[in-house]
């Protein structure tokens, strides 16, 4: 039985990839200092398995030394890198910050392997390292000519990893996710920000009278002016890297795969999805462009299924609703509190 450090591991994503870890029989040390992320979702996950399975360690992982001691003490052979800042319109005002998390908290990590000896990196990057797509769907080899700060620091640290592997051996996979979506089917994870910048759950909060909802830019050269996006669930997220991992100690050459559903989505298609799920209308009010916003953005993710036989198990917009629907009404105040309460 393996062990892996997952950084990041209470948020959003990186939640879900320690459930699909556990489920394949790893053992997992999450570490996270918990500014975004939840421990209740690090103990819901511990819940499901024998005790011992998964432990969490509160740190920063810019704090080289405490990583490298948590690698060490572990045992961990393998990390995977989800703490970062994610916001697109925050990383064009506070470029500071998102090159401090993302980039010098990206090599602390590296950096901390190095010390321990971990060998394999997974590392979460995006569809932003792109910028402007010149041609849809969006394959590993187009351009990446990020627009914004948040596409930049993810790039910078894509860009370090091949020098990092000749250098020290550390064989990595980065998985360029487009837009992640959803709640664990199983009903024991899902998507809570403070606050929530995210449009399906934004979409559902509006919908139940929570909060308010505005479209930012209608007028994008799209069906319907609005953005087009690549909704891909979080769970097949989670899937992808853990097969990633598993082909990185079976030998697997290091390399970038996309990761989306290949069907674009615009975000008034998604508001009428969760009308229709709901059952409920989506007060929608419109607002300009945010800087940093791509009109269109879908992916091609034929190179992981070809190499890993990786397919998304929820492709219907619907279906990816659905289960942010399910847990949003079952966890009104986020972590902790039930519809009960």
């Amino acid at each position: 039985m393996s062990t892996v450090l997952v950084t990041g591991g209470a948020g959003y994503i990186g939640s879900h990839a320690v459930k699909a870890l556990v489920q394949g029989g790893h053992e997992v040390v999450v570490y996270d200092n918990l500014s975004a992320g939840h421990r209740e979702a690090v103990l819901a996950v511990a819940a499901l398995v024998p005790r011992g399975r998964v432990r969490f360690v509160d740190g920063d992982i810019r704090d080289s030394a405490r990583l490298s001691d948590t690698l060490l003490e572990s045992g961990a052979d393998a990390v995977m890198h989800f703490a970062a800042l994610l916001s697109v319109g925050d990383s064009v005002r506070d470029p500071i910050g998102y090159y401090d998390t993302n980039v010098r908290g990206a090599l602390s990590v590296l950096q901390s392997m190095i010390a321990s000896g971990a060998r394999y990196f997974i590392f979460s990057s995006t569809a932003a390292t792109f910028g402007d797509p010149i041609q849809t769907p969006i394959t590993e080899d187009h351009p990446q000519r990020p627009i914004n700060a948040y596409g930049e620091t993810k790039l910078a640290v894509e860009r370090a990893l091949p020098h990092y592997q000749r250098a020290y051996d550390i064989r990595w996979t980065a998985l360029r996710y487009f837009n992640a979506a959803g709640a664990d089917p199983d009903g024991v994870l899902g998507e809570d920000h403070a606050p929530e910048i995210h449009v399906i759950p934004r979409a559902i909060d509006a919908a139940l009278g929570r909060d308010s909802f505005a479209i930012y830019g209608t007028d994008y050269d799209t069906p319907d002016g609005t953005c087009l996006r690549d909704f891909i669930h979080v769970t097949d997220l989670a899937s992808a890297h853990v097969l990633a991992l598993d082909a990185l100690r079976n030998g697997a050459e290091s390399t970038a795969y996309n990761l989306g559903n290949g069907r674009p989505t615009s975000v008034r298609e998604v508001v009428s999805a969760v009308e229709r799920v709901t059952g409920k209308p989506v007060p929608a009010g419109t607002s300009g462009r945010r800087p940093g916003d791509p009109g269109v953005l879908y992916a091609s993710s034929d190179k992981i299924k070809r190499a890993l036989g990786w397919k998304p198990a929820f492709e219907d917009i619907d279906v990816i609703v659905e289960t942010a629907w399910r847990w949003r009404t079952a966890h009104p105040a986020g972590y902790g509190r039930d519809a009960a309460h």
